[in-house]
């Protein structure tokens, strides 16, 4: 019993079958009940009724009227005296009947009558007695009922119950097909693709099963293979883009290494390709320190430790020291700082994500040209802006700066030295610290980066080791 339509339609079953069960146990009985007591209730009725009418106007011939008028019914009377000797009838009395005559203690007796044989499975009349009073004779009218109909009535409900019973099975039945269509199929379904997710195989297709708790976790199936398979794709061209940025420099590496090993070639010669050499092994040597940032940041095994930070004085600072890089590409730097500003920042990270930023800026960007720095105050935050006058980057590659070794024009970026894992770096970075970056760029009129971190209040020193998430 392995699979789950089996259980559900085996559990189905039995709590109905049980629910079902007591159900009709119960109406059965009811019904049964009901039925015996309008019998007894009419017998007495109409016992007490000749009682009545006895009473009123007692003579021979109203017993013999009494009689004659159920000898027209399913009912038959027995009157008899005080001494039970038997003045009228409808019909000659049978030994049965004579018994249960005989059987009747009189002290038992009330004025609204008496049922003295109730035992419908066995004896084959009810039986009831009333007794009657007048000048000229006391005793008592006995009421009795064939039991036979009575029992072939109940016959009839008994197999009507236990054909209900049966298409209640055949019901069963069907709606066991139904939730083996509604429900246990789309578990399959869902059974089947966690097993093609678990060899490797994400290319998933669940069909759409609504709102419900089915449909909730065929989207969670959906959505998980989605992503495995997207983090696959990530992963192949993560490593295809590394493999490449390694090869590239490693390939003028070792060429100049051979054409330098050569002893016919001039000194100068032999120290130019040395050049090459050393700023290729530079290039391999960045790679492998970001790669290795992006690491640390994955396995949560860097700590970022705020503290309030004056921001205005923090970015001088960092300008004095690019500004000989700048001045060499004929680029100003502007910067606009108003007010001075705390923020909660680790010192040493912001140190990394603004050289980051500055030095895309400085790569991007065309000679005699300006960057701007600048730094707003809003409500709960600060707002740092980078705006330099370079290439720009197209919209539709905006979304996707933030991707691992994710460049615009390949080429182009590796002539400028860039390897795409910087804004991969700052975007992380900024998580860390609860904070956001955002990117806007017009192609050939420049881009603005923008930073935003949590405002820190003068009076409030806040210094605070996590890990990152």
């Amino acid at each position: 019993m392995r699979k789950i339509s089996t259980k559900l339609a085996l559990y189905f079953t039995i709590a109905v079958f049980i629910m079902e069960s007591l159900l009709m146990i119960y109406l059965h009985d009811n019904i049964v009940d009901n039925r015996v007591k309008e019998e007894f209730q009419s017998l007495i009725s109409r016992g007490n009724s000749h009682r009545d009418v006895l009473e009123d106007t007692y003579s021979e011939g109203t017993l013999h009227h009494i009689a004659l008028m159920e000898t027209k019914t399913n009912t038959e009377v027995v009157i008899t005296n005080s001494k039970k000797e038997i003045i009228a009838s409808s019909k000659e009395p049978s030994k049965g009947m004579r018994e249960i005559i005989r059987g009747y203690t009189p002290d038992q007796l009330n004025r609204n009558g008496l049922l003295i044989e109730s035992n419908w499975k066995e004896i084959n009349y009810l039986a009831t007695v009333t007794e009657f009073s007048t000048e000229a004779e006391d005793g008592y009218v006995y009421m009795f009922k064939n039991t036979g109909p009575l029992r072939t009535l109940i016959d009839r409900l008994n197999v009507h119950f236990l054909l209900a019973g049966l298409s209640s099975l055949v019901i069963l039945g069907i709606i066991y097909f139904l939730l083996s269509k509604i429900l246990t199929r789309p578990l399959i379904k869902m059974k089947e693709a966690t097993e093609k997710l678990s060899k490797g195989d994400f290319a998933v297709k669940l069909p759409e099963l609504g709102k419900d708790e089915l449909g909730e976790l065929s989207q969670s199936i959906q959505m998980l293979s989605n992503d495995l398979e997207m983090i696959k794709k990530d992963r192949v061209e993560f490593l295809a883009s590394i493999s490449h940025e390694l090869r590239t420099p490693l390939t003028y590496i070792q060429g100049y290494t051979n054409v330098a090993l050569r002893e016919d070639i001039k000194n100068t010669e032999r120290k130019a390709y040395l050049e090459i050499i050393q700023e290729e092994s530079k290039t391999i040597v960045t790679l492998i320190e970001n790669l290795f940032e992006l690491a640390k940041i994955d396995e949560n095994n860097f700590s970022i430790s705020k503290e309030p930070i004056m921001i205005c004085p923090f970015l001088k600072k960092m300008i004095v020291k690019v500004t000989p890089a700048f001045k060499s590409k004929n680029i100003d730097i502007l910067f606009i700082c108003k007010n001075e500003l705390l923020i909660n920042a680790d010192p040493l990270r912001l140190e990394q994500i603004i050289m980051n930023l500055l030095d895309n800026a400085l790569k991007y960007s065309h000679p005699n040209t300006s960057t701007e720095i600048s730094v707003k105050e809003l409500e709960e935050e600060v707002r740092i802006s980078i705006q330099d006058q370079g290439i720009g980057i197209p919209e539709k590659e905006i979304p996707h700066l933030f991707n691992r070794l994710y460049r615009v024009e390949k080429s182009r970026s590796r002539e400028l030295g860039g390897s795409g894992l910087g804004l991969s770096i700052v975007k992380e970075l900024m998580d860390a610290h609860g904070g956001s970056v955002s990117i806007t760029s017009k192609e050939n009129q420049g881009t603005c980066v923008e930073i935003r971190f949590e405002k820190a209040r003068e009076d409030y020193i806040f210094e605070n080791n996590f890990t990152s998430r």
